[in-house]
């Protein structure tokens, strides 16, 4: 059970292939944001980010209630489902890196980390109450983690 209403449900850091450099490898590294209320929320001026600071400001967004978008990090048009960070460069660090997602006030609403500074391999998920998400599950070096379940591919929760 998750105690934010909004929350990091999924995340893919890791490149696919060797073309990792290219606009369609890019946009196979993504963050899934849902809501898990019944009604919508109006997510403009929220911030997704990493470690290093690499910061996305959401821009005019509506998320409906159980709802999910994907925020990709490579260049695209975008839709109700998909936003896209127009980036040229990765964010998210193979290794170790964390994904924070912080509302128009700059509070932290969760985040995600993984790798040599998570306190275990499992994902370390903490809301912005502060309440520890262990539901999650992460498979070192499958670059790729869910709410709930690791699965293959494509994957709303």
């Amino acid at each position: 059970m998750h105690h934010a209403e909004v929350y990091i449900s999924g995340v893919r850091h890791d490149w696919q292939g060797r073309d990792y450099r290219s606009n369609r490898s890019l946009n196979k590294e993504w963050v899934d944001i849902t809501n898990d209320s019944r009604r919508g929320m109006n997510l403009n001026g929220w911030t997704l980010s990493d470690r290093d600071g690499y910061t996305y400001t959401f821009r005019h967004v509506w998320l409906e209630g159980r709802g999910t978008v994907r925020v990709h990090t490579g260049i695209g048009r975008d839709t109700r489902n998909d936003l896209y960070q127009d980036r040229r460069y990765r964010v998210w660090d193979l290794n170790a890196d964390t994904a924070a997602l912080r509302d128009d006030r700059g509070r932290l609403v969760d985040s995600v980390s993984w790798g040599r500074r998570s306190h275990r391999w499992d994902m370390d998920r903490r809301d912005g109450a502060g309440w520890h998400h262990g539901d999650g599950r992460y498979r070192h070096g499958a670059g790729e983690y869910h709410h709930g379940d690791y699965h293959h591919g494509d994957y709303r929760h």
